[in-house]
């Protein structure tokens, strides 16, 4: 070609497979040879040869006189007055190549489809059964005839029944990485030295529990409640492995990298390293895949939920780290959960807080910002019930508009997060900070994605649903303590 584009000879292949003679090829703009929608890509190409001394590849569709389509990798290169140009035909690979992604498109939406499924069935199994439990004790309790000991029986099955399922969901944020965190500093290997009562309380007498560490002191940021969930969770996997006798081993160690694994390349850095490793018949390779996965699991109907490896997938990912298992059929099972190290100092521990009935008389008057109905109804009725003054507001603007009319009016603000409107709680929070810099506000929520990112730090939480004695704790303290039901 000429530096003007127009071809200037063509060997006869190219002749043949295009269709034209070589006389009308040499009145041809080679970046015509593309069809309209191709013809700005081959000519930006094109152009960009003209001058450079290394070749310029690309990939443009071309147009026989049949009107035919084909593919063609191009390379260009430029010398002197000319513009050497050199075509292969690509068609067919292009093809393969395109109709494999769409098989793997079509694999990855089976797949997609194939964990809702199983999502949503778990879901709704699990909650049928806690429904059906409070549906009968709530029936019960309307009998006229109920005595004392029974009516208090199916209270607290309703109760404890709203713990389950509120614990259910917050195993489902915590893969999902949708659980807001409470991170503090903290030493992994203090944690695992006292829960270690309670686990050899839930692997059993005839399991041998083993804790090393190999690092005297392992800080690291995260949430520490959800860090002991996660050692119960794997702790009680290994346990039911082993079929209840064996031994349970866990290390906990430092390391400069997360190791490859599960399609996932190494991650260099700082970590503490928390490994239990079982004496069970190992995991076979094609579950490996899918232990994660929620509501997946191995066990007998009524055995597990499928929930709890999960749990530890979802707070590993979540406070930066990850986790990995590695298992042969025969030889056990290994998990290790990795989080990123700290510099930072170790949190001072705190003295228990101590509910007591009388309401600290500079937190008396609450505004409570809630636009469902019934929780709000309910949520006022607890704070009355526990002595203060409620002041119920539907949405964030109209709690706005309270405080503008007297700045002075309450002493401690209690909003939800997701509601309806120009504003949510969040927001409302960081207005009403600069508004009353000296005003508490408390967030609530049972899922927000603001506060699983973080967005809402800087604002206690109390996470939904949530108990009297929660509610009383933290607003008696004036939102300086986060709980987490």
């Amino acid at each position: 070609c000429g530096l003007d584009g127009l071809i200037i000879a063509c060997n006869p292949v190219w002749s043949r497979r295009l269709g034209f003679g070589e006389t009308t090829l040499f009145i041809t703009p080679f970046w015509d040879l593309a069809p309209l929608e191709d013809q700005e890509h081959a000519a930006s190409n094109f152009a960009l040869t003209r001058g450079r001394k290394t070749p310029v590849n690309f990939t443009s569709r071309v147009v026989d006189l049949e009107g035919r389509v084909f593919t063609v990798q191009w390379t260009l290169v430029a010398e002197r007055d000319r513009i050497y140009v050199s075509g292969r035909d690509a068609t067919l690979e292009t093809r393969t190549a395109a109709e494999l992604e769409d098989a793997h498109a079509a694999l990855r939406q089976a797949q997609k489809m194939e964990a809702i499924g199983q999502l949503t069935g778990g879901v709704a199994h699990d909650f049928n059964n806690l429904l059906t439990v409070i549906r009968s004790s709530v029936d019960l309790l309307r009998r006229p005839d109920l005595d004392e000991r029974r009516r208090r029986r199916y209270i607290d099955a309703i109760g404890e029944t709203a713990d389950r399922a509120a614990q259910l969901t917050a195993q489902l944020l915590a893969f999902a990485r949708r659980q807001p965190l409470k991170m503090e500093v903290f030493d992994a290997v203090d944690s695992v030295r006292r829960l270690k009562p309670m686990l050899q309380t839930l692997v059993g007498s005839t399991v041998t529990l083993d804790v090393e560490a190999l690092c005297e002191t392992c800080a690291v940021e995260a949430d520490r409640g959800q860090y002991e969930t996660a050692l119960i969770n794997m702790a009680v996997n290994a346990r039911d492995a082993m079929d209840g006798s064996g031994r349970l081993s866990i290390h906990i160690s430092t390391s400069d990298q997360i190791p490859g694994g599960r399609a996932a390349s190494a991650v260099s850095g700082s970590f503490v390293v928390v490994s239990l490793t079982d004496t069970g018949p190992g995991i076979a390779s094609g579950q490996l895949e899918r232990i994660f996965e929620p509501f997946y699991t191995t066990k007998a109907v009524g055995k597990g939920t499928g929930l709890g490896l999960s749990q530890v997938y979802g707070f590993a990912k979540q406070s930066g780290g990850d986790v990995r298992v590695g298992s042969q059929p025969g030889q056990g099972a290994t998990f290790s959960l990795y989080l990123p190290a700290t510099t930072k100092r170790l949190a001072e521990k705190t003295p228990a807080f101590e509910l007591t009935e009388a309401v600290a008389p500079q937190r008396h008057r609450v505004l409570m910002v809630e636009d469902n109905e019934e929780v709000g109804a309910f949520g006022r009725q607890l704070l009355t019930d526990l002595g203060y003054t409620v002041t119920l507001a539907r949405n964030a603007i109209q709690a706005q508009a309270l405080l503008e009319v007297d700045p002075e009016a309450f002493d401690v603000v209690f909003t939800d997060v997701v509601m309806p409107g120009e504003i949510n709680g969040l927001q409302l929070a960081k207005r009403l900070r600069e508004m009353r810099p000296d005003l508490p506000v408390i967030l609530t929520s049972g899922y927000s994605d603001a506060l699983a990112n973080s967005e809402g730090q800087g604002f206690d939480l109390l996470q939904k649903p949530y108990s009297m004695e929660a509610l009383s704790r933290i607003i008696q303290q004036g939102g300086r303590a986060t709980v987490a039901e």
